[in-house]
């Protein structure tokens, strides 16, 4: 059976001494900047004007969001019972253990206060934040490959890896789908609504778009995405992943819905 070899990445960027940086940890930071500056950039085709000064502010928010967020989602969501007979390990966040969806509930936690304290639109606002959201995706998806984690299920496709952690089968390599359909499309897709169709113009709809394009995806993915150890199939139906997908899409549909109401 072909396969292709797992590219022999050091998922460690950095290492001087006692400090260590580490690929997924640039992932982070290299998302939180790059969305910024591309925040800055579409800010002003918003009806909602926000000056650059609260956008400034506003990335130690974001940053505390995904990060705690992201945290919580991975307890709650994927590991409750190991986590409770553990519950210093919580904490151990050195370990690894983040979900997206945790980290979008974080993060739009902290998008509501932040713009309610400023005297921002939320939702104006947050339509300028889920349009940067890819850009995070795109390279916390690359460094989940480079870790070799979050592969995919055993296949005989002509493109599969053989990843150091999923045994001598080869597997899809589910997070460069991700990283194309959830970070690359979906960034290409949200900014052709923003810069050609005045998206931002209509509150909700870039959100909406980001949650209905992202959930559909992530849906999709998880179909040759191998399952967590732990978890499996809820019910024999579906995965963790498709189940917290599908209120993504329910709300993306309901905020486009919402945006063409819009006089």
């Amino acid at each position: 059976m072909f396969a292709i070899a797992f590219p022999a990445i050091d998922p460690i960027a950095l290492e001087i001494g006692p400090v260590v940086i580490r690929w997924y940890s640039l992932a982070y930071v290299g998302g939180i900047l790059f969305g910024w500056r591309y925040i800055l950039r579409i800010s002003p085709l918003s009806a909602e004007k926000i000056d650059r000064k609260c956008i400034d502010d506003f990335i130690i928010w974001a940053t505390l969001g995904i990060i705690l967020g992201g945290r919580f989602g991975y307890v709650v969501f994927y590991n409750p019972a190991f986590f409770m007979e553990n519950p210093l390990l919580i904490f151990a966040m050195w370990h690894g253990g983040m979900a997206f969806h945790g980290g979008l509930i974080g993060l739009a936690i902290a998008t509501w206060v932040f713009a309610r304290r400023n005297g921002i639109q939320f939702i104006a606002f947050s339509d300028l934040v889920c349009a940067a959201a890819p850009i995070g995706l795109f390279f916390g998806r690359i460094a989940n490959f480079i870790n070799g984690e979050l592969f995919g299920r055993q296949t005989d496709i002509p493109w599969a890896i053989v990843f150091p952690g999923g045994g001598p089968k080869p597997r899809h390599p589910s997070q460069l789908y991700e990283a194309g359909l959830e970070g690359l499309l979906l960034f290409i897709v949200l900014s052709i609504m923003i810069f050609k169709f005045k998206a931002l113009n209509r509150q909700g709809l870039v959100a909406g778009g980001f949650m209905m394009i992202y959930g559909l995806s992530r849906y999709l993915v998880e179909f040759v995405r191998q399952p967590d150890d732990h978890l499996g199939t809820i019910f024999n139906i579906a995965t963790m992943g498709q189940i917290l997908s599908l209120p993504l899409i329910i709300i993306g549909l309901w905020l486009a819905h919402r945006a063409f109401q819009q006089s």
